[in-house]
């Protein structure tokens, strides 16, 4: 079947992500997003003719695959009690009506019940079913429904907030069971098909394309999601995404849309196989899942940073803290350090670092490549299995007490000193604290308030020791490390 295909493209800011959840009674709690396959067929005979297409048929696909996906209904059940009569607005009319006594009677508050539809599919014989966290998080009955209408009430043997993972498991033998895919392997631009349950309609069936690989998330770290323009909804939320061999290759988990409400507009957001693959393993093994640690904090590598760092081109993630005590301190990593590579494995983007790092065991060691001093260096570190307790510390506040000094007016900032108590509230042995900031100094990012550590890779404790490395600064900038309440970043100042 042919059809003709004209397509226009609209770009627009993307403002909201939402979990592509369950369907519930009381509302939708979260879903996904898509579009239908296609694929190009012949070249448009002329400048201005429509381009000519060809549909794939999924027939075949879906009947072999569509017996192992499993629609999933939740039960929770927010417990009543005891509740003042007073507490109602009426109570006060009918007591004085009625001669009521004054103080507030009690009453029984009925249960609230909660129910909630997602998607799931089975990967054993024996009965285990992977699925959403957000889908069974806080279930008090999750019930499996296979599509030869058996039901099932189901055991959560292990789910992870992190990311978004959940095992369940229930009592069946000799049921049709799900091949894994490699992600690794898949294009942008191939099809995919996604099965589930969309507002609780069993084994629906959407197709549609691999829109971007490893796309990160603000608050995710350890999940390089699959961007798809497949048909999620509500109630899609823990079903399979489908290669055209039949091979999960990811979980379908979030939507994003410009205006936050939890519906299909075009972009869905799916959880790499593999990496759920490893969270399953855990939680079978052990139900729950620990994650290997370094201890540091680190930043992204721009053109800026890697320019001042002397690396001939943006890479890797810039070290920012280190936490005493931490593997990454017992190794003798450095504030400044660039991490280039982990075992084998280059760090092509920031975010691979926490993901390497948290799928290793804690106690393990790994094998980091690490620019210094514009050259490279080899360092093991041992893991941790938990990170520290976040600073408390809060940036230095205008007028808290020092004496405020001059830069020069190029750089666009005056500062102080760091008093002891706030070094100390700060866990630093010092610093100085920036009391106005503007021009090139506002440009490149930093704010009244930040707390500058190091420049140029040195500390600085007094403002005649960032006047000194100003004064020494190559290519036109000074490299800073500021600390901003509870993070810290590297930002390049222009001197001139």
């Amino acid at each position: 079947m042919k059809w003709t295909l004209s397509r226009s493209m609209l770009v627009a800011g993307i403002a909201a992500v939402t979990f592509a959840g369950c369907f519930q009674d009381s509302g939708i709690k979260s879903s996904h997003a898509g579009a239908a396959p296609v694929v190009v067929a012949a070249a448009a005979a002329a400048p201005n003719a429509p381009t000519t297409v060809t549909l794939p048929n999924f027939a075949n696909l879906v009947e072999q695959v569509g017996p192992a996906v499993v629609n999933i209904a939740v039960t929770s059940v927010q417990k009543g009690g005891d509740d003042a009569m007073g507490e109602d607005p009426f109570y006060d009319f009918i007591r004085r009506f009625q001669g009521m006594p004054q103080q507030p009677q009690q009453r029984n508050r009925p249960d609230r019940i909660s129910r909630g539809v997602g998607s799931g599919f089975i990967i054993s014989s024996d009965g285990y079913v992977m699925t959403n966290h957000h889908v069974v998080d806080g279930a008090d009955e999750v019930v499996v429904k296979l599509t030869d209408k058996r039901e099932f009430k189901a055991k959560v043997i292990g789910s992870d907030e992190r990311t978004d993972v959940a095992l369940i498991k229930i009592d069946a033998s000799g049921l049709p069971f799900l091949k894994m895919g490699d992600p690794d392997k898949a294009r942008v631009g191939e099809w995919v098909i996604a099965v589930g349950s969309p507002l609780g309609l069993d084994n629906t069936v959407t197709a549609g394309i691999i829109s971007a690989k490893a796309r990160r998330l603000p608050d995710e770290s350890y999940v390089p999601f699959i961007q798809t323009d497949v048909a999620i909804n509500p109630g899609n939320s823990g079903g399979p995404l489908f290669n055209m061999n039949g091979e999960v290759i990811a979980i379908n988990s979030r939507l994003i849309n410009n205006s936050g409400a939890a519906s299909f507009a075009g972009i869905s957001l799916a959880i790499p196989i593999d990496v759920a693959m490893k969270v399953k393993d855990q939680l079978l093994k052990t139900g729950k899942v620990v994650r290997g640690i370094l201890g540091l904090t680190f930043q992204p590598v721009d053109a800026d940073l890697a320019k001042s760092l002397g690396l001939d081109k943006a890479q890797g993630s810039a070290v920012t803290n280190v936490t005493r005590g931490s593997g990454a301190d017992k190794a003798g990593l450095k504030v400044g350090d660039v991490i280039l590579q982990v075992d084998d494995t280059k760090i092509d983007d920031p975010s691979d670092l926490p993901r390497l790092i948290g799928e290793r065991a804690p106690g393990e060691t790994v094998t980091l490549k690490v620019w210094r001093n514009k050259s490279t260096q080899t360092i093991k570190a041992t893991l941790g299995a938990a990170p520290s307790s976040p600073s408390n510390a809060k940036g230095g506040k205008r007028g808290s007490g020092g004496s405020e000094e001059k830069l020069p007016a190029k750089l666009g900032i005056s500062a102080r000193p760091l008093q002891p108590q706030e070094a100390r509230k700060l866990d630093v042995d010092g610093g100085l604290v920036l009391e106005d900031v503007n021009g090139a100094a506002a440009k490149a990012g930093l704010r009244t308030g930040d707390v500058v550590l190091m420049a140029n890779g040195e500390p600085v404790t007094t403002v005649d020791e960032l006047r000194k490395q100003v004064g020494s600064a190559k290519d036109g900038k000074v490299l800073l490390l500021i600390q901003r309440g509870e993070g810290r970043a590297f930002i390049a100042l222009p001197t001139n």
